[in-house]
């Protein structure tokens, strides 16, 4: 009977050590799993965390290109109002010679560079015109005018008057070559090149 009860608690001890080994097993177990489960949810919420930062950084940067797009859009109504959307050498002519003509100066000569009309599909909107570097769309159109020669001298001052108000005119803003014969009495005979800035 000692016997059998011995064997018995032995057997129980087995058993039970048997079990704890399995359970130690099956925690062991459950808690890689949970591990696993844990690393790849942080890693998914890592990943959709700098999903969300791109997607609220875009979110400014559309917000901030919109506010430029308002900001600035008055400016293209500007550029348009201001340049000339033509080149126009008719009435390039008619407003230099009016400038002339308000400043008591007798012109001799207005020039254009030559054409390039019917050397490309282009070349109708395009023919004369320089690209402006760094302005898209814009162009010069370089135009050569003469003046104060022959019994057509002009006095300095309305010379200088002339300049000033074809660097005020919309068609004729910069003036970018001058030669001045100065003459006794203080009257001058000139040469100059104005760029007309068009955006076709």
């Amino acid at each position: 009977m000692n016997q059998g009860i011995q064997l018995n608690s032995r057997i129980l001890n087995r058993l039970l050590l048997i079990l704890i080994a399995v359970l130690v097993l099956g925690v062991l177990f459950s808690s890689k799993i949970i591990v696993d489960r844990l690393k790849g949810q942080s890693n998914t919420l890592v990943s959709l965390k700098a999903q969300g930062q791109a997607l609220s950084e875009e979110q400014t940067y559309l917000a901030k290109a919109k506010a430029e797009i308002k900001q600035y859009s008055s400016l293209q109504q500007i550029t348009e109002s201001i340049v000339p959307q033509d080149k126009d050498q008719a009435a390039t002519v008619r407003e230099i010679v009016n400038l002339a003509k308000a400043n008591n100066i007798t012109l001799s000569a207005i020039t254009f560079p030559s054409s390039s009309l019917g050397n490309s599909p282009t070349a109708i909107t395009l023919s004369q015109l320089t690209p402006v570097k760094g302005i898209p769309g814009v162009y010069t159109l370089p135009i050569q005018v003469d003046g104060g020669q022959g019994n057509n001298a002009v006095s300095y001052s309305s010379f200088y008057s002339f300049l000033t108000s074809l660097e005020q005119n919309r068609r004729t803003s910069l003036v970018t070559g001058l030669n001045i014969q100065p003459l006794p009495n203080g009257y001058v005979t000139f040469s100059l090149t104005i760029n007309e800035y068009v955006k076709p």
